[in-house]
């Protein structure tokens, strides 16, 4: 189920202000297709519809909380009503969450659950089902993470998210085989991904210290693969109809090290979160 020709397309990103969002809005633009963004202020978004328009291309721009039931079916009445059906739906908003299970607040499970969770649920039954009626190739891209597959120790809260996104996208794949659909299904899990989404105070345990941070962020600045790595590789699979991605460094390695032997795996992980400063 391959869409190769994007052009003319009507492709809807979630949290596309920055990051991987807006990277993905940028390569979809350069496809010639049509694009739907959203992220939860408006404003944030402007930077992404400037840049989309001065190279010609088509953009509309939304404020929403997608975790927000009744605002992403309000979101949806509009842009059905503005666009039409959507071709490609890539829910990519999420936030993360840093600190051990125990450290972590029930607040912090809620907004992560919240978000990454409800927010890929709210995009698929606010936009799959009319994708489906409407017939065609069509595509669903949900963003996942590595850590999903591969859980590193201090992010139970974002970890047991994006396991639930991998789950997820895997159901509903199989449900629209059964009814015979034309619209597939890609999960992409990326790797250690320099953006902001290690930055943010607030998505932070009380009990992780300024150095353990520190060294974080300085990982992730240092081994870290650009956003547009893991946007090109969206576009990619849509238009080869590719049904998991992983992409970016140590996303393949950690994938097929479960495959081959937990024990070595989590051998591993405790290894790099101890030179973290955890434990």
């Amino acid at each position: 189920m391959s869409i190769r020709n994007l052009h003319g397309k009507r492709v809807l990103v979630t949290g596309a202000a920055s990051g991987i969002g807006r990277a993905t809005a940028l390569a979809f633009a350069r496809e010639g297709a049509h694009l739907v963004l959203c992220d939860l202020d408006a404003t944030s978004l402007e930077p992404v519809r400037e840049a989309i328009r001065s190279s010609g291309g088509d953009c509309r721009t939304h404020g929403v909380d997608v975790g927000d039931e009744g605002a992403m079916q309000r979101f949806a009445t509009l842009v059905h009503g503005e666009d039409g059906v959507i071709d490609v739906l890539v829910n990519n908003a999420g936030i993360g969450y840093l600190g051990a299970f125990m450290d972590s607040p029930a607040d912090a499970w809620h907004r992560t659950l919240h978000t990454n969770v409800m927010g890929v649920v709210h995009g698929l039954r606010c936009f799959l089902p009319a994708m489906h009626a409407a017939g065609g190739l069509r595509r669903v891209v949900n963003v996942a993470s590595v850590a999903g597959i591969a859980p590193a120790p201090n992010m139970s809260a974002y970890a047991a998210s994006k396991s639930a996104v991998i789950g997820l996208s895997e159901s509903v794949s199989l449900e629209l085989r059964l009814c015979e659909s034309e619209v597939g299904v890609t999960v992409v899990c990326p790797g250690i991904i320099n953006t902001a989404i290690t930055r943010n105070p607030r998505n932070v345990a009380p009990g992780i210290g300024a150095d353990q941070l520190a060294r974080l962020q300085a990982f992730y600045a240092a081994k870290g693969a650009q956003a547009e790595v893991v946007a090109d590789a969206i576009v990619q699979a849509v238009k080869s109809g590719r049904e998991l991605v992983l992409v970016g460094p140590f996303a393949k390695p950690l994938y097929h090290l479960r495959r081959l032997s937990r024990a070595l795996l989590h051998k591993l992980l405790l290894t790099d979160a101890r030179k973290m400063g955890y434990g």
